[in-house]
């Protein structure tokens, strides 16, 4: 079956990394704080860092891999997009990605959404159409990304939506990271 051309084709790796991901944030639950990672060719990390590669349970059957690297010290008194603009990845990472928690709203909620930022967000905590999801975005030096997004209405693994595009301005942010 051929798919739409308007479709971009999923990298299996990234894929693979991003599920990782979503599975350990389905994991810990909901309520997190934003989450962010280095996405590190598994065949480097073996090279570079035997030690926390075999603390990890990495072997040279994961080599094609990416593995996610989580990120200690992001702040958690500012949105995940304002530390993304600060961020700029050394040549050693291969991609990035962000797991984040957020409000939507449909479509027919942005006409009474008010200008101001927190009038805003207390119109969405107070929509009654409101959901809550987890996003879970990854992207790559060379140009793939991919999404996970988990609503809290329908939380099980089973109804993830996935996509390379689902979340399009957190990849654009992403992609950013990774620019020399």
């Amino acid at each position: 079956m051929n798919q739409p051309t308007d479709v971009p084709e999923a990298d299996p790796v990234l894929q693979a990394a991003v599920r990782e991901i979503e599975q350990h944030a389905a994991e810990a639950g909901w309520d997190q704080p934003a989450r962010l990672y280095a996405l590190v060719p598994t065949s480097d990390l073996l090279v570079r860092e035997p030690a926390l590669a075999a603390a990890m349970g990495l072997d040279g059957a994961s080599a094609g891999s990416l593995t996610p690297v989580e990120q200690d010290d992001v702040p958690v008194d500012q949105p995940l997009e304002s530390t993304l603009q600060q961020i700029m990845w050394p040549a050693e990472v291969f991609g990035a990605a962000a797991v984040v928690e957020r409000l939507v709203l449909p479509p027919t909620a942005d006409v009474q959404l008010p200008a101001d930022p927190d009038e805003a967000e207390r119109y969405a905590a107070e929509h009654p159409d409101r959901q809550e999801v987890r996003i879970v975005a990854g992207a790559t030096r060379d140009g793939s990304t991919y999404c996970a997004l988990r609503m809290r209405s329908h939380d099980d693994a089973l109804s993830v939506l996935e996509a390379p595009d689902l979340v399009p301005a957190l990849l654009e942010l992403l992609r950013s990271t990774l620019e020399n």
